[in-house]
């Protein structure tokens, strides 16, 4: 990602509302790009309102992506160079209580904004975030990469699969000169101000601060666990190349962090514990649930090769920061403040890298 390429442009953003939507609504901000965005509305507790990032954003449009005119008008009065479509049902659990729903979202959701994006000419580049869970998951001890077979044994995991065979069935039918289409795959982020129904990182912060022990499910599942900072970045890198290079329309890529940083569910706890001052006991949830992948991880070989984008912050840094984030929050800093501070490290890290090279 190079940040000079970010100031005065117009970016529009689905899902901007969401976790990592909130975080990258910041990381904008400090790039210098306009920043319009369109969501469905979220809870007072998610971090887009506790940070109040209303403030920071050109415009705060909301509404349901799947409503094609009210989306493209909201694109054509935006006039964007580049859409990020974030906008997603993204719980595995949900997803089986609401699979119709789910799917309608994620794979209806994805061809509205592709279409709204593709009717306002102002729009060059569109970034479609889908999941690592798009892939046919056989429990490798390796990285899946973008030529491996699509899958999804649960209907999120699916739907998300179905999104990417949709966004290259509207790339190659729908083509528009000047115009580049591109999937981004990265999953399991974590960071301060994660307000997400069912996620590790909310009920371990709750359990310490509540002085008890985490609830936990499937505490052996191995995770690539990421910053949320760090597959943004690999977003915005992948945008830059689709103005620049006509031949990266119709692609997918991975954004994931090194295999090595794979941890177990219990590991985690354990970690971001060990950062808090907190012991590592935690109590294991008697009902877990329906199936989730037990084993997931995907190798970002390409987009290291031809995108020039890597992880900055190993897993520990990742979790190191969680921890710094919630407890700056405890002791009254409030939460823009130290989203700021952090996407500031993060990118002053990544620039002192870059000198390097």
């Amino acid at each position: 990602m190079n940040s000079a390429q970010w100031a005065g442009r117009s970016i529009f953003i689905t899902g901007h509302t969401g976790f990592k939507g909130a975080w990258l609504c910041v990381l904008l901000e400090r790039l210098g790009a306009t920043v319009h965005g369109y969501a469905l509305d979220t809870p007072d507790g998610f971090l887009f309102n506790r940070a109040g990032l209303s403030r920071i954003i050109e415009t705060d449009a909301r509404g349901d992506i799947r409503d094609v005119e009210r989306l493209t008008a909201a694109i054509a009065r935006a006039q964007p160079e580049i859409v990020l479509h974030l906008a997603a049902q993204s719980l595995v659990r949900e997803s089986y209580l609401t699979p119709r729903e789910t799917f309608s979202v994620n794979v209806d959701g994805t061809l509205s904004v592709l279409e709204a994006a593709r009717a306002v000419d102002s729009v060059r580049a569109v970034v479609a975030v889908t999941t690592d869970k798009v892939y046919r998951n056989d429990e490798w001890h390796w990285g899946y990469r973008e030529i491996d077979p699509l899958g999804g044994d649960d209907p999120y995991s699916a739907s998300k699969a179905a999104a990417e065979l949709a966004a290259h069935s509207f790339a190659v039918s729908y083509p528009r000169a000047d115009f580049a289409i591109a999937t981004a795959r990265a999953g399991n982020v974590i960071g301060g101000g994660d307000a997400t129904p069912d996620a590790l990182v909310p009920e371990l912060v709750g359990a310490f601060r509540a002085g008890r022990a985490p609830v936990i499910r499937r505490p052996g599942a191995r995770r690539p666990w990421q910053h949320a900072l760090e597959p943004l970045s690999g977003y915005l890198a992948l945008a830059e190349a689709l103005l620049d290079r006509p031949e990266l329309h119709d692609t997918a890529w991975n954004f994931g962090p090194a295999a090595e940083d794979g941890l177990t569910v219990a590991e985690f706890a354990a970690e971001l514990g060990a950062h808090w001052g907190e012991a590592s006991d935690w109590t294991l949830d008697a009902e877990a649930g329906p199936h989730e992948a037990g084993l997931l991880m995907v190798d970002s070989a390409r987009a290291r090769a031809e995108l020039g984008w890597r992880p900055r912050w190993r897993v520990q840094e990742a979790i190191a920061a969680v921890a710094e984030w919630e407890q700056a929050i405890d002791h009254g800093v409030e939460p823009l403040t130290v989203t700021r501070r952090q996407v500031e490290q993060y990118l002053v890290g990544q620039q002192l890298e870059a000198s390097r090279r």
